[in-house]
Formats: structure tokens, sequence, C-alpha cells
């Protein structure tokens, strides 16, 4: 008789995880994860008992012979069985906690059906499957099963719940299987009767119910990943003594903000001026609440460190593992992680045998593509418990279901930190709201920092979060620098004139920022300026950054300009020229800047790449009249180069205009902030945010219908955040032979992403779908160094870079 398995073979020849093996390792990590989370406020006393018998009992369903030989564990030749073995594991739940509350049962119950699919809302719901059936039905579809396998079971899960102190009922009784299918359609009816229907009042019962299921799945996808979680944290309590030691040791000392951080406790908002060390004080701040809610048994609290652009993100964690000396521990949450691990991975020297990786040749890249699958995938299994990502990801928990809700879980009595929280849209300003909200109610701490942070926003989030914040800012009497000098022209930034005033600046020896509103106006400023760069300053003295490259040719361009444009680095002459990817966190510090007028917020994030460490007397900073055109989709609406929305980037300009030729610094241009928010427009402003953080509210947390089918909003969640990938038609040869020379498939496709190039989601119209490679392919004009030009479809130009950032 074959001992019962839970998975097929992993490899071939071997056998699968055996079912009880695969049940206390699922068990293991519940323990795992109740200790990183420890109390959430406003679950009942019991949750992590109920979540830990629901791990215990999630997978008994897999006894019958049906699925023993769908995963290769018979004689007879694998097939599909059909059934849901998380059903038949209801029979389990009702035997073996019959003592317990119905109300408890019941609970127990609907998290272990609901661990793969939705009781309703779709084709493949649970009950869509059972609706009709009866307990004879039952037994018919989850029979036969050796009854010696039964017992042995039944045996097993008794001795192990007492041993982890779990309260099943005392005795032992013998079951047979018709007993067990008997039980799993009584509970089943339950489990439905209840929670077939939205609940009229959800209270905290949803919520309790969607974070029980996430602590359930999250154990489920750990054990199935044979992936320990990290009980070592990187910001650690020493934090503060050897920042201070190290600040010590040139001279320096902590500013005034970052020792009001560090013992501030609660929600925080943190508005000082660039380069006064808001990182550190944040870092400082996020030390104290972690420190605070493990006292109050608040588990190992995660760490999310969360900004508005994807391009951010990698050089947030490559500083944050400089000032923590955590190379390799914290976690990269975005839907580019495993490129990112791959370029890691190619970095780290590639030694053979990595403790992490045994046996891995990691001088080989498919090795070293297993390496970084490895790490991304170990981030999705909520390993680190530091992670730099976007709100993207994390709002997306808010799909809940099986799939969705342990992000949800995960980030109770969380510490989180959003950078820059004005870089976004009303729409999306809204929800991260309402997350926010989601995130003080089930115990977390929030800060939010800003160079400047205009009243109105820190009103918003002060509101959202019941009016429990500190505002932090530097001393009245430690005036921010002066950094810039304000310029305005009348000229577009890619009039003559403008072309031969930066051509001057070249030609003085100065290294030039210019920003772009929109990608065809910055390749068009870059063609006609970078032939007289090169000439002057040599090969790689111009460079351009936007975001439609293909990620290899980014990554490219990243390491080039940093290396020539890097903050602290020695100044040397040159030219770059982007778009909105370089305005947020990359850390480069040029001499002059010209942009296309735009909203103040961005504009701001734009001079703060020039004399970024106040080094020099106040740099030129150069704002050129935007065209205002209509955009797709908008009607008669006008958008500042077709992007930035007219109103607020006229507004803008009206007060630039009171104040060409004078010095500025973050505390005017907060001031200017104000003066905005508070016109018409940003009453209408306002107005919207709070409309949409009440949708988002009403829709995704409520929790009244926890085991509901959300996957029709995954696709409006990922055309929200992240828009759509293609390859171009001439590299698919290429793509294909990375995907099918890899080791394996997931390997191959780590290789292969780095020929897809991001394009915004409506741009889908103009791919076309291969079925064999899974993958939007475009015919476009294309160059490593230019970027995406444009899009052909049947012979005909569909698409230009020019509407998108």
């Amino acid at each position: 008789m074959q001992p019962l398995r839970a998975k097929s073979p992993a490899q071939p020849g071997q056998p699968g995880e055996l079912l009880t093996s695969h049940l206390l390792r699922t068990l293991s990590a519940l323990h795992q994860i109740r200790t990183r989370i420890g109390t959430v406020p406003d679950t009942p006393e019991d949750f992590w008992t109920c979540a830990a018998l629901a791990a215990l009992l999630h997978d008994t369903g897999k006894i019958p012979y049906g699925f023993q030989r769908m995963v290769g564990n018979t004689p007879d030749k694998p097939q599909n069985w059909g059934q849901r073995h998380e059903v038949l594991s209801l029979g389990f739940v009702e035997h073996l906690l019959h003592h317990l509350p119905a109300a408890t049962r019941t609970w127990i119950a609907a998290v272990v059906a609901g661990h793969h699919r939705p009781f309703t809302g779709s084709t493949r719901s649970l009950l869509a499957q059972h609706d009709a059936d009866t307990a004879a039905d039952f037994l018919t579809r989850y029979t036969p099963a050796d009854e010696h396998h039964l017992a042995d079971l039944l045996r097993w899960l008794h001795t192990t719940a007492r041993q982890h102190h779990l309260p099943v009922r005392a005795d032992l009784t013998t079951l047979r299987m018709p007993d067990i299918t008997d039980s799993a359609f009584t509970a089943f009816t339950r489990v439905m009767d209840q929670w077939e229907d939205a609940l009229l009042d959800d209270g905290p019962h949803g919520r309790a119910t969607t974070l029980l299921l996430g602590a359930v799945t999250m154990a489920d996808h750990l054990s199935s990943a044979h992936s320990p979680l990290d009980t070592a944290h990187p910001l650690t309590p020493a934090y503060p003594h050897a920042l201070a030691n190290r600040l010590a040791a040139t001279g320096h000392q902590l500013r005034p903000q970052q020792q009001e951080a560090a013992r501030t406790s609660g929600h925080m908002l943190l508005r000082s001026w660039t380069g006064s060390g808001k990182t550190e004080a944040v870092l400082l701040w996020a030390v104290r609440q972690t420190t605070e809610l493990a006292a109050h048994g608040r588990g190992n609290p995660r760490v999310f460190y969360l900004l508005p652009y994807l391009a951010s993100i990698n050089a947030m964690t490559r500083r944050l593992e400089t000032e923590l000396e955590a190379r390799g521990r914290i976690g990269v949450a975005h839907s580019k992680a495993a490129s990112y691990h791959l370029a890691r991975s190619l970095e780290d020297g590639c030694p053979t045998n990595d403790q992490d990786e045994p046996g891995l040749d990691l001088s080989q890249p498919t090795d070293a593509a297993a390496k970084a699958h490895s790490r991304a995938q170990a981030t999705k299994n909520f390993r680190e418990l530091l992670r730099i990502g976007t709100p993207y990801q994390l709002l997306r928990g808010f799909l809940a279901g099986p799939v969705h809700a342990g992000i949800l879980t995960d980030s109770a009595n969380s510490v989180f930190v959003l950078d820059e929280l004005h870089a976004y849209d009303t729409r999306r300003l809204g929800m991260i709201l309402a997350t926010m909200r989601f995130w003080h109610d089930t115990g977390g701490r929030i800060a939010v920092m800003s160079a400047t942070l205009p009243q109105v926003l820190a009103d918003l989030v002060h509101d959202t979060l019941d009016g429990h914040t500190t505002l932090i800012e530097p001393p009245t009497d430690a005036p921010a620098p002066v950094r810039h000098r304000l310029h305005l022209r009348e000229a577009h930034l890619t009039d003559d004139a403008t072309v031969d005033e930066i051509r001057s600046e070249l030609t003085a020896g100065h290294s030039v920022l210019a920003v772009a509103n929109n990608i065809r106006d910055a390749i068009a400023l870059f063609e006609e300026l970078q032939p007289h760069c090169t000439a002057l300053h040599g090969e790689g003295s111009a460079l351009l950054l936007h975001s439609r490259y293909r990620r290899m040719d980014r990554d490219t361009i990243e390491a080039a300009l940093t290396a020539r444009f890097g903050a602290g680095r020695p100044r040397r002459p040159g030219l770059l020229v982007g778009t909105q990817a370089l305005e947020v966190s990359l850390d480069l510090d040029l001499d002059i800047c010209h942009t296309s007028a735009a909203n103040l917020e961005a504009l701001f994030q734009r001079f703060g790449r020039v004399n970024r460490l106040a080094t020099k007397a106040p740099s030129p900073v150069i704002v050129h009249q935007a065209a205002y055109t209509t955009r797709r989709g908008t009607g008669d609406k006008l958008w500042a180069d077709g992007v930035y929305d007219a109103e607020p980037t006229q507004l803008a300009w009206n007060i630039l205009t009171r104040h060409n030729g004078q010095p500025i610094d973050e505390q005017t241009v907060t001031h200017w902030l104000n003066e905005i928010y508070q016109s018409p427009w940003g009453t209408r402003w306002r107005t919207e945010v709070e409309d949409h953080r009440t949708r988002f509210t009403n829709a995704f947390l409520t929790f009244n219908a926890p085991f509901a089918d959300r996957s029709r909003l995954a696709e409006e969640f990922d055309t929200q955040f992240e828009g759509t990938e293609a390859i171009r038609l001439t590299d698919v040869p290429r793509y294909e032979t990375a995907l099918t020379t890899a080791n394996n498939r997931k390997e191959g496709r780590l290789h292969a992403d780095q020929y897809l190039i991001p394009l915004p989601h409506w741009a889908t119209h103009s791919t076309r779908y291969n079925k064999r490679l899974r993958i939007h392919t475009i015919d476009a004009e294309y160059d490593p160094q230019l970027g995406l030009r444009s899009i052909h479809h049947d012979h005909h130009q569909t698409y230009q870079p020019g509407e998108v950032i």
C-alpha cells in the first residue's frame, strides 16, 4: 500500500511529497506566521487556533483514489480527477472538531473549503459544481478511498493535533468513507448557507474571515515552496546608535527633525527639504514602531517602503542595503522583481554551492536565473521583513480570495513608509488613502514623507487616520538651503531657441538636465543635441531615459547615467534628457535644469536632480511654456504637451511668473502648493480624492462577501497600475531561444523578459498575441539608445509614444 501523497513528483522518478509531511509543514508554517504577525486587532481570541486547525486539515480531502492517481501515486496511468479535495476535507473538520461550537466549526470549514476556489461568482466556483448535490452524490464523487489510509490518517491527525495543543475531540472513533462524505456534505451545506449571499452587516467578521483565509493560504504557499520566513530584521534597534556614530565620525550629528522622528510613536507626517536626511529620519521612526509593536504582542513587524514609480525602487533598494548593511535581505516587491534579482545574481560573483540554493553553479547564466527566481519567489511568499515596492502590490491584496488574501494578512501589524504620496492621480490616491485606513485598523503604523507636503494632503491623511498623526518639520530657525534660481521661458522645450541655449551651456562645460513631458519631445531634443554633446565631451556624455525601453537597455542606461551624474561623484559635463522616469528617487546631481511646464509637484521633483547636495550657489532651473493639446478619450479637455492636466499646470505657471529670476527653496514651494490647492481646482481635486476613497472602501474594504469570485477585477487593477508589455517581432527568435535553452521555463522566462517593453494598457490594441509563446508582440521602430519610436499594425502606424511618460 503506497502512502498518501499530497503533490505530484517534483522531479521525474521521485515520489511526490507525503500528505502528512505537507500537512505538518503547513501547520509549522502557520506557527511561523503567527509568531511573525502576532495578535491582530478586532479578531476573535481563537483566531490563530482556528487558523492552525484549518492549516492542519486543509488538504485531508486528498485521500481518494482519484486524487492519488492524478498525482501519480497509483499503478494506473495518471489522469485528471475532476473533484475538489478541499470539499471532502470538510468531513475531517466536521468529525475532529464536532465538540466545538457550530459557529467556530463553520468558520474553520469555510476557510478550508475556500483555500483554492471561490464559493460563488463564476462557473468554476464550488457552489456551481456542487449546488444540486445530495449526500449520495458526495459519496459517489469522493470514493473510492482506501479505508486503511483513512484510519491511519485520522490517527495521525488526532495525535498531531494533540501534540500541538489543538482542541480536537478527545475520542478517536472508527470511521469509514461514507461517514466522511456525509459529514463533508453536512458541513458544505452549512458553509454555503452562511456565505452564499453577502453579509448584511459585515462588522469585523468579514474582515477577520478574510484575514483567516489569508493566514491559511499563506501557510500553504510557504509549505509548498519549502521557504522559511526571515526572522532577523534588517532594521534593528541598533540602527540609531550606528547612524549617530557614523555621523559623528564625519563631524555631524542627528538633525532635530531626525531626533523628533526617532521619538515619535504612531503615525507620522514628515515634511523636510531634499538632502535633510528624510530617509534616515523615517528609518529612525520605523525602528521605534517595530520595537513598540513587538513589545505589545504584535509579532515581528514588516516594514514596507513604498514609492510611486517602478523606476525608483531598485535605486532605493541599493541605498537601504548599504545604509543597513543588509545585502540580499531586502525584498523587492514589484512586478519586475524577477528581472531585478537576475541582475543582482549576476553581480554577486556567482559562487558555487550557494547556501540558499545548494548545488547551483552560479557562474552559468541558467543557474544565476534559478537563483534569481528563487529570490523573487521568496519575496512573493512573504519571506523578507523589509520590502520596497509600489502600493500596487498591497492594493492588489484587496482582490482577496485564496490568491491575494495572504497579502492582507501579512500587512497586519506592519509599518508603512509612503515616499512622495502626492505623485498619484486622484483615483489612485483615493485608493491608497482607503488602504491606509485598513492598515490603521489592522494594527499598522504609517509615515508619509515629502519635501513639499501640501496642507490639503496632510489633512486628508490626518482625517483618514482618525486624527492620529504627528507632523514633523525642521525647526523654523533652520531654513531650507537655497539650491535653485527660477527662470521662465516662453519658448517650448523643443524650440530652436531652447536648443541653442542648451548647446551654449554644454559648450561652457556644464552638465545639463532636460525633462520633457512626453517621450516624443524627449527623443526629438536628444537627437538634436546628442551629436553636439558627444563632439564636445566624448562618447557616453549624452544619455536619454524614458519608460519605453527593453529591460536590458534600460538597465544599461541607468547604470551609465548614475556613473556619470550620480550625486556625490565628481562633476562631469554632459547631457541627460528624459521624462517623468527621472523625477523620483534617482540620486542624480547636475548643474542646470530645463523642463517643460507641468504641475508644481512634478516640476519640483525635476528641480531636485540639480544642485542636489547644495554644494554650489543657486543653480538655474528653467521652465519652458508647454503646448496645450487635447488627448484621446478626453474630449475638449486640454493637457500640457498631451500629458499633464492643463488647469494645475497653468496655476503653477502663474505663480512661477511672479517669482521669475528669484531663488527658491522647498519651504517656498510648499506655500505655492497650498495656494494651488486652495483654488477652485484644488477644491474639486480634494472632492475627487475623497470620492474615490469612499468608492474603494465600499467596493473592497467591507469584506461582506470574502468567498465571492473577484477575478474579473484583476484586469482592472492591472489596467490601473501596470499597463502591459510586449516584445518586438524581430526579438521573437531571441525571446524563444531564451525561453527554451534554460533549465526550465521559469528560468528561461527571466532571461526572455529582458526583451519586454512596457506599454500603456490602452496600447494593447496595437499588439498581436502570440499564443504559442503567450506574449504580446509589436511591429515597432526601436533603438537601444532611443527606445520605442512607434508601433505599426497592418502597415499603418497606430501608436507614437507622445501621449505617455
